[in-house]
Order: C-alpha cells, then structure tokens, then sequence
C-alpha cells in the first residue's frame, strides 16, 4: 500500500530566511506520525506546504498520491486540517459551524454523530467565544474530519489546555486514528509525542535530525539506565572517598544465616560486567549500566544481604533525545 503522506526534499524560503530547508518524510495509512522540533524549526512550514497553504521552492509533496499544488480541489476532499492558530466567528454555534464547513464537501460525514463522537453534544448551540479552550480544541477536531478525510493534520492541539483537558484531547486523538484515520501531529509536548505517535519524526533548522518509534529512538546509541539505591546502614564502613577498598569486617549475618565480612557494596557493584560507573553521595549509590543493570545490581545486593531501602530507575526519555539531537531544551509551553 502507497503511503499517506509522502514529502522528499521538501525546501521553502522567505526571502533570506530558509524555512524548511531539506525535508523528507513519509506516512503510512492508519499510523499517527508526531512532528517535533523547536520554534522556527519549519514544522508549521511543512504542514502548510501539505495543505496546499504554502508553495514550496522545491521537493515533492503527496497526500494519498495527490499533488497539493497541482490539485488543490481533490486535496481537500482526502485531507482535513485543524492549524495552530484557527479560530472562528465568536458568535457562530458549534452546530453551525460543523454544517457550513459539510456543505463544502460531497460527502461530508454526519454532523450529529460527529458531535456526539467528540462530546459536544452539550455544546452544540453554544456560541465559539463562549466555548472553553477543550471544547473549542474539540470543535476544531470536528471541523477537521467533517469532510470524511481520509488523513488529518493537526497543529499544536493541546497548547493552552489544562492537563486533564490534554488528556481527554489524546483520548480523542487515538479514537480519531481507530475510525481509520491517518494523523501528523505536531507538538511540543514530549509526553504527547510518547503516548499517541507511533513513529517521530524530528526537525531542527529545517531538516530532519531523529525519526523513528519512541522505543527507537530512546534506545539508541547504546542508552544507559541509571539507578538510585538507598543504602542507608549497608555503607557506614566505607568511609566517602574509600570506595574502592573492602570494608572492614563487621560480623553481620549473611542471607544463608552464617556470620562473615560484608564485601563493600560499592567496589563490588563496580566489578559487575555492564556497570559503568558507580558514585556514592552518603547512603546513596548511584549505578549506570546496560540494559541487564536493574537485575544484576539487585541480585549482587542480595548475594551481600543487602536490602535497597530505595531504588529508582531512570532510562534516556524523549526529551534526552530531542537536546541530543537539536542541542536545546524544548521550549516551556504554558497550559
């Protein structure tokens, strides 16, 4: 099967300034493709190029086989489009709305059961300025999908939201791709990325740096887990900055009940294949390793009789990858 959405070299200046300067990408049928990357990066830029709102310098785009630019008509009628900055009418009703934008397609889809699909059934004679920001986010998914698409493009859906308003948006998101819809989401909620895309693909300076699922992507580069243990009571022989020495004996009792020395947790632990480093800040160690670092560290403590008061785990998150590989932080976008 062809894709969704196809776009190789895709280019687009303003003047001076390039926009989008070497993107390629694909889409496949029934997947939800998430778009990151920092302000300016040329996210908006590409989707607008997809919707036929702009007109590329150069590269190809297809939408189900479909030149934006060539046939702009036959576009509309596979692709639906909800942008960052949409707003409408402050008086028009959610129902009016929805049945102005069906008469612009042959086959729209059913306004009622699309309000009641999207939880609007409350609302659907309340004007658009009196909505709040969840149901006009609501609103604006209706108005993407009434023309029947067969792909959705939505833009930054969430920014403004509260969390449970995000939340009750994503639950949206994956019954929208679960009626058989195709989805590009661009967002800059890393958490939003993780839970509704099956595959990432992210831009910076107007091309693409990373793509891949979020397990791909998390897990490259040979990414280490870090552990946090609580060993408070288990460490006072060692004494900050003699970790490397044994402790001396102390008598304690071992886990098969026979008195002997206790090894020192923290060269011991280092000696463990796949451990990379072990530091230590008063009762607590901190252990990178590979993928087996969990299980082997907790079973080289309970050989010492070692219990971890506390233990945490953290792994490379998304977040990880997008400073490694566009150099900044994302950027803080107010609820």
């Amino acid at each position: 099967m062809s894709s969704a959405i196809e776009i190789t070299n895709l280019r687009k200046t303003f003047g001076q300034k390039v926009a989008v300067a070497d993107v390629s990408l694909s889409v496949e049928p029934g997947e939800i493709v998430g778009i990151l990357g920092p302000n300016g990066a040329g996210k908006t830029t590409t989707v607008e190029i997809l919707a036929g709102l702009q007109r590329p310098d150069s590269g190809t785009v297809r939408v189900l086989g479909i030149d934006p630019q060539a046939d702009p008509v036959a576009v509309r009628q596979v692709l639906g489009v909800q942008l960052q900055e949409s707003k409408l009418p402050a008086k028009i009703r959610v129902e009016e709305a929805l049945h102005l934008y069906a008469a612009f397609y042959p086959e729209p889809a059913d306004v009622d059961e699309l309000i009641a699909m999207l939880g609007l059934t409350g609302s659907r004679r309340t004007a658009f300025d009196d909505l709040s920001g969840g149901l006009q986010q609501r609103l604006s998914i209706a108005l993407a999908l009434v023309g029947s698409p067969s792909v959705v493009i939505l833009d930054e859906l969430t920014t403004g939201l509260d969390p449970v308003g995000r939340r009750e948006t994503w639950k949206l998101v994956e019954k929208v791709r679960d009626s058989g819809v195709t989805v590009l989401l661009v967002t800059h909620f890393m958490d939003e990325a993780e839970q509704l895309a099956d595959r990432i693909v992210v831009i910076d300076a107007g091309r693409v740096v990373a793509t891949g699922t979020p397990e791909e992507l998390t897990a490259a580069g040979g990414a280490e887990t870090e552990l946090t243990l609580g060993l408070a009571g288990f460490l006072d022989e060692v004494t900050p900055g003699d970790e490397t020495r044994d402790a001396e004996p102390s008598g304690v009792t071992t886990t098969a009940g026979v008195t002997g020395t206790r090894t020192d947790p923290v060269r011991a632990l280092r000696e463990l294949d796949g451990v990379t480093g072990v530091t230590r800040s008063g009762s607590t160690l901190r252990v990178t390793g590979g993928p087996r670092v969990l299980p082997d560290v907790v079973a080289a403590l309970d050989g010492m009789g070692i219990v971890p008061a506390a233990l945490n785990t953290r792994t490379r998150t998304l977040e990880d990858v997008f400073v490694d590989v566009t150099g900044r932080e994302p950027e803080e976008v107010p609820a």
